[in-house]
């Protein structure tokens, strides 16, 4: 059986990362691993997360991985430095995130949504600012986006008031590139384009943890798989009937099976 690239989110806003890596990887099997239990990380302290995150990472080794990623921009701020996790290649959004918004952005004005964690640990400033030391980075912490993505608000009028009140400084600074610093908020860009307007370039996790796998993929650093055995599990670390309705949600039309309840 194929090795299978693991992925890990704090809940369920992950799976639009493994949506995109499912449908541009047909072949490869993936191991999911949302946190729903311990949502949310943005709240939490940066050493709480970590804790979170290498509990995680083992329970992922395990599963026979070849490829470690980060979906979560809370968690990929304490393992910024790291690039792999026991010998396995390990992947965060924040740099290659931070460089697709710099080669989009034509008057170097970037905002950054994400959690109060993300935005308070500055790591998508600082890493924009090593890339690009003219640019001006817009940070806002936008934590009720994520349980309102996992309650099922989506184009909503709560989510619309919610983010016209987050977005209100960026709307009127006029910025036409923002990083989404949390894998819950792309499925909520169309709520978050009513607000900053249709033209707005929206820098998303998936397209960024595609191009870092394919990149491992042509260096040789992993191997393509190379048969039709393919598996998709989605791993919860708490299950309701709600959750396993939103999980095939996020995921259609791509096909998954019933999500497995672990324990860390």
């Amino acid at each position: 059986m194929n090795e299978s690239i693991g992925i890990f989110d704090s809940g369920l806003g992950g799976l639009t990362v493994l949506k995109v890596l499912a449908e541009k990887f047909p072949h490869e099997s993936f191991c999911y691993l949302g946190d729903i239990a311990r949502l949310p990380y943005g709240n939490k302290s940066p050493e709480t997360i970590r804790r979170y995150g290498l509990q995680i990472l083992k329970f992922l080794k395990d599963q026979k991985v070849k490829a470690l990623i980060i979906a979560c921009n809370s968690a990929s701020t304490v393992f910024l430095e790291e690039q792999e996790f026991e010998g396995i290649p390990l992947l965060n959004v924040i740099g290659p995130g931070s460089e697709a918004a710099i080669k989009i952005s034509q008057d170097k004005k970037i905002a950054v949504l994400g959690t109060s964690a993300t935005i308070r640990s500055h790591a998508y400033e600082q890493t924009l600012k090593k890339l690009s030391p003219e640019v001006e980075v817009f940070e806002q912490a936008c934590p009720l986006l994520v349980p309102l993505v996992e309650e099922g608000f989506v184009q909503d009028p709560i989510t619309q008031l919610v983010a016209e009140r987050y977005l209100a400084e960026i709307k009127k600074a006029g910025i036409k590139t923002v990083i989404l610093g949390c894998t819950h908020y792309p499925v909520l860009k169309e709520d978050l384009k009513q607000v900053l307007g249709q033209d707005v370039n929206l820098v998303e996790s998936g397209e960024v943890l595609y191009q870092q796998i394919k990149a491992l993929f042509t260096n040789g650093t992993i191997r393509p798989a190379d048969s039709s055995t393919r598996q998709i599990r989605v791993c919860i670390t708490d299950l309701t009937d709600h959750f396993e309705r939103l999980a095939h949600q996020l995921m259609h039309p791509e096909p998954i099976g019933q999500l497995e309840k672990v324990v860390l």
